[in-house]
């Protein structure tokens, strides 16, 4: 078994571990996006259950993932601890997606359909959590654990256009209804299969770090994680934000209609702004990171993505272009945001190691994907509420109800206001981030805290 090195990893590392993001960006994306229209428009289910099973696993992922780490943690192989997981449960996760859009029943394909969402949910829980483990044993260099990221959310952000864009093109070309999910979930799990396949092959030979007991239950991880205050922090911050993004994405279709008045192409236009700069700015933000140091570009990126949002609300006086150049700024603060907290959770991992002697990744990253799954839940919860209070009048036509100004107000506010407060006042718990004195290896020029 290599363990981790000091040094640089080779390019076919950088690319094959990357390469695991398009079956999270897919995994992630499409669900969301296709799943609950799916149930209503085609399987004929009721809103509110519809919305009640797409709901649930994700309460479950809340649950499950802080088990795969013990199990991932616990796990000897040949292939290391957590290459066998991106293989045997990647795959798994491929069938099992195809299988939800598959309704092989003349009735009750309602309830099939959220057996099989829970299913594919339980599986994506055991290759993700090993995934975002790897990094702290894969070296032990800091910045090169930036670099990962770097090449990882690079390819995160591909996988979400491709995926949010094609699988509906997908379901229309071949028919529509089921016969047409069906292809589409078959896209899709192609998507997946080399997303996995190419993790696992293009990590082999790479060092796998060496994995030290685990705690046994989730109680007593909770405890490790407590007792890690760097890690603490940044899991509040992360999981807080994460509810602002996810308030920002529930409301693109709402904000396209109600305050852009573009229902047609708002909201593809808004999503491809929102998520494509991520192409384009991580070389500049790793270069910011080298410069002024991890923690400090973790937050510039935050206030980025909240001035840009804040500056959202004067979108009904603005022309629809400036709009989506302010939407694309936010993104440039998303993708700054996604690659400084990644790149910040191996750093805590390996300086818990070096406090305690235990290496014990998969506990501290099942916590972090529960909590962004939490997190991820929480946005559209938030968002809905807001339109309530403001009067939202919902619709069964298809089309969007005729809404009042106040109404429309919420709309606004909660595609604005809203979220950027929410990703701006976590970072008040990061003036206080500071990694351990006896951690060596943090990045030269990294500042030790924020002032």
């Amino acid at each position: 078994m290599r363990q981790a090195t000091d040094g640089p990893l080779p390019r076919r590392v950088h690319a094959g571990y990357a390469l695991g993001s398009l079956a999270t960006g897919a995994f992630g994306t499409v669900p969301g996006l296709l799943l609950l229209p799916y149930l209503t428009n085609t399987l004929g289910v009721a809103a509110g259950l519809a919305g009640l099973l797409v709901l649930l696993p994700k309460a479950w992922d809340v649950l499950i993932n802080p088990l795969a780490g013990r199990i991932s943690d616990r796990t000897v192989s040949r292939w290391g601890a957590r290459r066998p997981y991106l293989l045997i449960a990647g795959l798994g996760v491929a069938l099992l997606f195809a299988s939800i859009f598959a309704a092989p029943f003349p009735e009750g394909n309602g309830a099939y359909t959220a057996v099989a969402f829970l299913a594919t949910a339980t599986a994506y829980a055991f290759f993700q959590v090993p995934y975002v483990a790897m990094p702290a044993e894969l070296t032990e260099d800091h910045a090169e654990r930036t670099r990962l990221m770097t090449w990882r959310i690079a390819v995160l952000a591909l996988a979400i256009l491709v995926s949010g864009a094609v699988a509906p093109l997908v379901v229309s070309a071949t028919g529509g209804g089921i016969p047409g999910h069906r292809w589409m979930g078959v896209f899709v799990g192609a998507l997946i299969v080399a997303g996995a396949v190419g993790a696992f092959l293009g990590t082999a030979g790479a060092p796998t770090g060496h994995v030290r007991e685990s705690e046994p239950s989730l109680r007593a991880q909770l405890r490790v994680a407590t007792a890690n205050r760097p890690f603490l922090l940044l899991l509040i911050c992360f999981v807080v934000q994460a509810a602002g993004i996810a308030t920002v994405l529930a409301g693109v279709n709402y904000f396209a209609d109600q305050i852009l008045e573009r229902p047609d192409d708002g909201p593809t236009l808004l999503f491809a702004c929102f998520v494509g700069p991520a192409l384009l700015v991580m070389p500049i933000w790793r270069r910011v990171g080298a410069r002024v140091g991890k923690p400090r570009a973790f937050v510039v990126a935050s206030l980025l993505f909240a001035a840009g949002a804040l500056a959202l609300v004067a979108a009904p006086v603005l022309p629809p272009v400036v709009v989506y150049l302010i939407v694309a700024v936010i993104g440039v603060g998303y993708a700054g945001e996604q690659v400084f907290a990644m790149a910040l959770l191996p750093d805590c991992i390996a300086d818990d190691e070096a406090r305690t002697g235990r290496r014990q990744a998969g506990v501290f990253t099942g916590l972090w994907t529960a909590g962004e799954t939490l997190g991820l839940a929480l946005g559209p919860g938030v968002f809905a509420l807001v339109l309530q209070l403001f009067g939202y009048v919902s619709s069964d036509t298809g089309h969007a109800a005729a809404q009042t100004d106040s109404a429309k107000l919420g709309v606004l506010l909660g595609f604005t206001v809203l979220p950027a407060a929410i990703v701006a006042l976590p970072l008040l718990l990061m003036r206080g981030w500071q990694l351990s004195p006896a951690d060596s290896t943090r990045t030269p020029g990294a500042a030790p805290a924020l002032p």
